[in-house]
């Protein structure tokens, strides 16, 4: 798994002894924002205006939080303004690299062969986890962000102006709704099943999987009489939700023992999943090969045989 530490690139995985065996996640470490005219979002720095081709995006088709981005980078038709790099499915001792296999779409812009080296190329003095997505400036030669959360507001609008799909999923109206929505969802469901998943003792366990399946049971009465989260109208709190709820059965039920029920033993979160899914290019963002195997083959300590399962065998195509 590994991270760097003032610059140099150590094999240490997460430590959850300090916290009584609770997982607690790092802060990301880059927080500038793309923005129409290159002035300064609501963190870090200026100078990144919206321009195309200007930028590249780094993902891994198995991570939830990249996932995000490679969605909204779909959704807003930016596949020809911003290129894609995507990482092997194994995160090892050298953490996410461009190893060749299928689906991997190596790095042609710093021709790099692991993600640390792009954190190194940005800051050669930089600690922390080297993670993804990674948003990366050719002008400037460095990270605007590491944050999915602010990446996909960004992909949301500021390059509406230069031809970006038309469509606003953080609009004005909805804001209180969605940042309601994101706060209890993220913290009890998107990392709750790390909570759970990455628990070193019976009590950390106990105190996220508990909130976390109150969510789903909250979730699914909440989805039985609406389309989406906020009614009729599609924002970006679904999509946050989604890339958790598709992974949910195939990994987090059998693998991060969030097994009290599956995703498919709630009707109305079950067809909400597969609607999402079926949207016009989402299934192209989508790649269960790298999800599985990610998961159960990198990290050993919980899975230590390696085996993939075979299942579960659910149909995300099925009618709705």
């Amino acid at each position: 798994m590994g991270l760097l530490v003032e610059g140099t690139w150590t094999t240490a995985g997460y430590d959850t002894g300090k916290g009584g065996g609770r997982f607690e996640r790092e802060p990301t470490r880059f927080r500038n924002w793309i923005t129409p005219d290159g002035s300064a979002g609501p963190t870090g720095e200026g100078g990144f205006a919206a321009e195309a081709g200007r930028y590249h995006l780094y993902i891994a088709r198995a991570c939830p939080w990249a996932h995000r981005t490679a969605i909204f980078r779909a959704i807003k038709g930016l596949d020809e303004m911003i290129g894609l790099s995507v990482t092997h499915w194994l995160m090892g001792d050298e953490g996410w690299t461009f190893e060749p296999a299928e689906g991997v779409v190596p790095d042609d812009v710093n021709g790099v062969r692991r993600v640390f080296e792009l954190y190194k190329l940005a800051d050669p003095a930089v600690s922390g986890r080297a993670s993804v997505p990674v948003l990366w400036d050719k002008q400037r030669r460095t990270i605007v962000s590491n944050e999915s959360a602010d990446i996909i507001r960004m992909f949301n609008d500021a390059f509406d102006g230069v031809g970006a799909r038309r469509g606003d999923y953080y609009p004005q109206d909805l804001r209180a709704e969605i940042d309601g929505y994101n706060a209890r969802i993220y913290d009890t469901l998107n990392n709750g099943v790390y909570k759970a998943g990455f628990a070193g003792s019976q009590d950390a366990y106990e105190e996220a999987i508990v909130p976390l399946f109150d969510t789903l049971d909250w979730l699914e009465m909440h989805l039985s009489d609406r389309r989406y989260l906020c009614g009729d109208r599609l924002t970006e709190a679904d999509w946050r939700l989604f890339t958790t709820l598709l992974r949910f059965d195939p990994v987090y039920h059998g693998h991060f023992k969030c097994n009290l029920r599956r995703l498919i033993d709630y009707p109305a979160l079950w067809a909400y999943t597969r609607a999402l899914y079926q949207e016009p290019g989402i299934r192209e963002t989508v790649d269960f090969g790298h999800i599985k195997k990610h998961y159960y083959l990198s990290h050993p300590w919980l899975d230590p045989t390696g085996i993939v399962p075979a299942g579960p065998d659910i149909d995300f195509e099925a009618p709705l």
